[in-house]
């Protein structure tokens, strides 16, 4: 049976370079796509990186609750469109949603049997130094990223796995294990 797996952590974990290897290392899995109310950046295509929707259209997909979860983050929505998720999941498929820890919450409350995986720095310093290198933010923003960090990271005990991107390589064969004896786990009735 697909399983929906749900991965989050906070800004500038790594979880973007862990899904890609992920990707590329396990067959039948996708990632799901996001819808979003943000303006595409530069590269982005609608339908491929995210489904770029106005923000009417947006609330009225919840309203119609065609969303397994959404959430607003830095003054846009996200959320994952239920049928894409279905749809692949009907295909015996695994489905990776890559969301914020909110939207991980729903999903836990929605799909019960949902994986939820966390992913944690090593420290918070060497998370500062990661969102610093990236060189998008400035250090009133790194600083608010870390703040949001401290308050998801108490989000960690709802999940049922949790990974540290130390080592990528370590953490990507972790990530693959895990879903892996997902695959063999027997589902008592």
């Amino acid at each position: 049976m697909a399983k929906l797996i749900v991965l989050s952590g906070p800004s500038g974990v790594g979880k973007d370079t862990l899904l890609q290897l992920l990707l590329q290392r396990v067959p039948g899995v996708v990632k799901c796509l996001t819808a979003t109310t943000r303006a595409p950046r530069e590269g982005e295509r609608h339908g491929v990186d995210y489904l770029f929707l106005p923000e009417e259209e947006f609330e009225r997909w919840i309203a119609e609750d065609k969303f397994l979860e959404y959430a607003r983050y830095n003054q846009a929505y996200y959320g994952t469109p239920r049928h894409l998720a279905e749809e692949w999941l009907a295909k015996g498929v695994d489905v990776i949603l890559k969301i914020e820890v909110q939207g991980g919450l729903q999903v836990r409350r929605r799909v019960p049997d949902a994986v939820l995986i966390f992913v944690q720095p090593p420290s918070m310093e060497a998370l500062r130094q990661r969102l610093m290198a990236r060189g998008t933010d400035t250090p009133e923003q790194i600083e608010h990223r870390l703040r949001i960090a401290e308050q998801e990271m108490q989000a960690m005990r709802y999940y049922d796995y949790l990974v540290t991107n130390d080592d990528l390589e370590q953490a990507v064969d972790l990530l693959r294990a895990i879903i892996l004896a997902e695959r063999a786990r027997i589902v008592k009735e």
